[in-house]
C-alpha cells in the first residue's frame, strides 16, 4: 500500500520514524460527464486568461497569492519547504488527553501509523497509550497546511487521525429548542431506546445504496427498466406518543416458541 506520508513521531528526545498508510477507501461508483448529443466525454483542458483559449501545460503552473487586483507574488514547492522548521516536519506530540475527552466532530481523515525503524520505542509508546487509555495530540505541516493530529492505540495497533482546528469549525445555525416533552413521552423515548440499543458491529452495515446503483447499472447494460424500491412508510404525521408507542413495539422480540413448544412436552412426560 502506498503511503501518505513519511516522516518521523517525535515524543520527547525520542524519534520513530514512521509512514501513514489511509485507512479507508473511497468506494463510490464512478461516473464519466458525457455529451449527449455525441455521446463522447467531455474534456476538460487548463488556460488562462490571456492566451486566446491555448490549454495551459502542467509544468507552467504555479501557485500564486493576489496580493493586489491582477497582481501576484509567485511561490514554488522549495519556498513552502523553506518555510518548515524540523519540528514542522515531524509529527511532535504535544499533549496527553483521553480518547473520550476529543469530540468526534473534529475528527477528519483516519491512517494507520507504520514504523520504519525504532521498532522497539514504537512499541513501548503504543503500549503506554493503549494501557494508559491515552491518545496524543500533535502537530505537523502536511503539504502547504499545519494539521493537528490525534494518535491513539487500538487493539495493538497505532491509529491517526488529522483533526479540524477550532477555528475551522462553524457554529450550529440551528435555533434554540425551547419545546419539552412530557414525563410520559420522555420514559417511553428512553424504552425505545433500550429497546434498540446494542453492541456496535460495523460490518452488519452495508452500502445498500451503492449496491442498488450497481444493479441499475446491469440493468441499463441490458437495456431493461430501473425499478425503483418499495417503500413502507406512510409519510403521515401522527401523534408523538403514539409513533413512540407503536415503534417500541416493533423493538418487542416475541418469545421463542420452540422453548415454550419442548416445556409443554416435559411436563406431559413428567405427568
Amino acid at each position: 500500500m502506498a503511503y501518505s506520508y513519511k516522516g518521523s513521531i517525535s515524543f520527547g528526545l525520542v524519534y520513530i520514524p514512521v509512514t501513514l498508510h489511509s485507512a479507508v477507501r473511497d468506494n463510490s461508483i464512478g461516473f464519466n460527464m458525457i455529451d449527449k448529443k455525441t455521446m463522447s466525454r467531455v474534456k476538460y483542458k487548463k488556460t488562462s486568461a490571456d492566451c486566446d483559449g491555448g490549454e495551459v501545460k502542467r509544468e507552467d503552473i504555479v501557485k500564486g497569492f493576489e496580493y493586489e487586483d491582477g497582481k501576484y507574488v509567485i511561490f514554488e514547492d522549495k519556498d513552502f519547504e523553506k518555510l518548515k522548521s524540523k519540528k514542522d516536519k515531524n509529527i511532535t506530540i504535544e499533549k496527553f488527553v483521553k480518547l473520550s475527552d476529543v469530540d468526534p466532530l473534529y475528527f477528519d481523515k483516519p491512517y494507520y501509523v507504520i514504523p520504519t525503524g525504532a521498532e522497539k520505542a514504537f512499541a513501548v509508546l503504543l503500549a503506554a497509550m493503549e494501557q494508559e487509555g491515552k491518545a496524543a495530540v500533535a502537530k505537523t505541516v502536511l503539504g502547504t497546511n499545519e494539521t493537528l493530529i490525534l494518535i491513539r492505540a487500538r487493539n495493538g495497533q497505532m491509529l491517526l487521525n488529522t483533526l479540524f482546528f477550532e477555528e475551522e469549525i462553524t457554529a450550529n445555525p440551528a435555533k434554540e429548542v425551547k419545546e419539552q416533552g412530557s414525563e410520559a413521552e420522555l420514559k417511553m423515548a428512553k424504552a425505545l431506546i433500550e429497546g434498540m440499543s446494542g453492541k456496535f458491529v460495523p460490518e452488519d452495515y452495508k452500502d445498500e445504496y451503492r449496491q442498488r446503483i450497481q444493479a441499475a447499472i446491469e440493468c441499463k447494460i441490458a437495456g431493461k427498466e430501473i425499478v425503483a424500491p418499495k417503500d413502507n412508510g406512510s409519510g403521515k404525521m401522527i401523534d408523538l406518543m403514539e409513533a413512540l408507542t407503536k415503534s417500541l413495539e416493533l423493538t418487542q422480540k416475541p418469545k421463542p416458541a420452540k422453548r415454550v413448544a419442548s416445556k409443554k412436552a416435559a411436563e406431559r412426560k413428567k405427568a
